[in-house]
């Protein structure tokens, strides 16, 4: 398991790599990318690694939209990991709650969004990534 991205909710891509590009550089920046089963459009800034991914709802029933509404910020930490469902069946067993079931996401590669029911850490949410397959 590898810390891959940090999921930032913007209510708009454009405006805000705009307003990051005031203070820092980016060595690379993929175009905005529908990401249909969440209702976002994603876009990954590499600043080194992890990357900073911005996402901003496309709908009204995104389920980030209430987030974005609410003025967006840091939305979740993303793992990157081999085994997505062994990964999951891990974390429940110690007592996480799966909020999406593995769906396909960014880059055909499948995700899954888990809380993981911390009392005392305020970073709960956590997007598990499954690596590319090998060819």
């Amino acid at each position: 398991m590898k810390l891959h991205h940090i999921g930032v909710v913007v209510s708009n891509i454009q405006d805000s790599i705009g307003e990051l590009k005031k203070y820092m550089s980016f060595q690379s920046t993929s175009l905005p990318t529908h990401v249909g089963s969440q209702k976002v459009n994603v876009c990954f800034l590499k600043v080194g690694e992890p990357f900073l991914e911005l996402i901003e709802p496309t709908s009204s029933n995104s389920p980030i939209m209430e987030f974005a509404a609410g003025g967006g910020g840091i939305h979740h930490l993303c793992f990157e990991v081999r085994d997505i469902q062994k990964e999951l069946d891990d974390m429940v067993k110690k007592g996480a709650t799966v909020l999406v079931k593995p769906v396909k996401g960014f880059d055909e590669r499948h995700i899954a969004f888990v809380d993981l029911n911390m009392k005392k850490t305020k970073c709960a949410l956590i997007e598990l990534l499954e690596a590319k397959k090998s060819v």
